[in-house]
């Protein structure tokens, strides 16, 4: 099923098989990812991340994603960003059935941004078909016809080099990324806490990719280079109950340093803070909670909702602060589950561009 052939009914359709459907999944956050877990495996502390097996997909737990943003510009200096998402949903726990019994649903989101248009699209498929998967060797993510596939000597420890592309009626691109660096461990040695009350994933990213290729937007050809970030995340509960949504940022920093931050707004306004330092040598250092201040600033009305486009953010123990700028602050993603994802840039003590996400509003 492509983004272009998807009708109101068959979005909703898609949203019931994932149990996730209208207001019964902001009740419980996020997409419905604050709902309990029985019966899918924990996230618990001390566990290997080993590869190239994380690379590929774990039905036994409820959620996970493949996720790259990136920061690109043109020969002339203008700034785009893309995005490439596959997410694998588990509807039920326990045995894996074949074919159409397994109970793994696929979705995918792409889009282009550019400082006056943002393009979005959407894919669904059922598992156990081979509409949709992930293979570790060779390596390749794909649904239907979206891709990203390992090339000659791809590298388990870097994921990298990669070939991404996606498609739809407004856009289209293909991107090559490459990496020198290793991938890095996020949270503490790959275990990502998002609560005190024991919500957590699994969370690995590659931020060193440089890319290059071609965006194609409303038929126009425009050759890019730039930077991106992988994101590689799994969990059966990432939310607690009371906890709506998250603004996370993915940041590059000058001398190649990253930064990767993110806020779990809770109900009681009591919100849970998390990141890493990465140094540009690989380092990831894990942030203190109270250590993090992210404090939006400018707020925008977009499909009914208030949403926090540009911020601040201070880290005094590293000499950070800085304001964030979205490079469109309409950058809506207009998605079964909508929610706000876009480039930005950043100036003050740091100054360079990532990506903000923001969900649940």
């Amino acid at each position: 099923m492509s983004a272009s052939s998807l009708t109101r009914r068959s979005l909703i359709g898609a949203a019931a098989l994932l149990g996730l459907g209208g207001s019964r999944a902001f009740a419980q956050g996020f997409a419905g990812l604050g709902r309990d877990a029985e019966g899918f495996a924990a996230v618990v502390p001390g566990r290997p991340l080993t590869f190239p097996a994380d690379h590929g997909p774990h039905p036994d737990y409820r959620i996970e994603w493949w996720y790259l943003t990136a920061n690109l510009t043109d020969a002339s200096g203008n700034a785009y960003g893309a995005q490439w998402t596959l997410f694998r949903q588990a509807m039920a726990a326990g045995a894996q059935g074949d074919g159409w019994a397994t109970p793994q649903i696929w979705m995918g989101h792409a889009a282009v941004t550019s400082m006056t248009a943002h393009h979005a699209a959407e894919n669904f498929a059922r598992g156990g078909i081979s509409q949709a998967g992930v293979t570790t060797t060779p390596f390749r993510a794909w649904i239907d016809a979206w891709e990203m596939r390992g090339l000659e000597n791809f590298d388990d420890r870097s994921v990298a080099p990669l070939d991404v592309s996606a498609s739809s009626a407004d856009f289209s691109y293909g991107l090559r990324l490459d990496a020198k660096q290793p991938l890095v461990l996020q949270g503490e040695n790959g275990f990502s806490r998002k609560s005190e009350r024991g919500q957590a994933s699994y969370y690995y990213s590659q931020p060193y990719f440089t890319a290059s290729g071609v965006l194609t937007i409303d038929g126009k050809e425009i050759a890019v280079t730039g930077h991106a970030w992988m994101d590689r995340e799994y969990s059966s509960q990432p939310l607690a109950s009371d906890q709506t949504g998250w603004d996370w940022f993915s940041l590059h920093l000058p001398d190649n340093a990253k930064l990767m931050l993110f806020r779990l707004r809770q109900k009681d306004g009591a919100h849970y803070f998390a990141g890493n330092w990465i140094t540009a040598d690989g380092k990831s250092e894990q942030l203190a909670p109270g250590a993090i201040d992210m404090t939006p600033t400018v707020m925008t009305e977009i499909a009914g909702r208030r949403i926090p486009t540009s911020w601040k953010v201070s880290i005094a123990s590293r000499g950070l602060q800085i304001a964030t700028s979205p490079l469109n602050a309409r950058s809506w993603m207009t998605t079964s589950f909508p929610y706000w994802e876009g480039p930005v840039s950043f100036t003050g003590s740091h100054s360079g561009t990532g990506y903000l996400e923001m969900t649940g509003y």
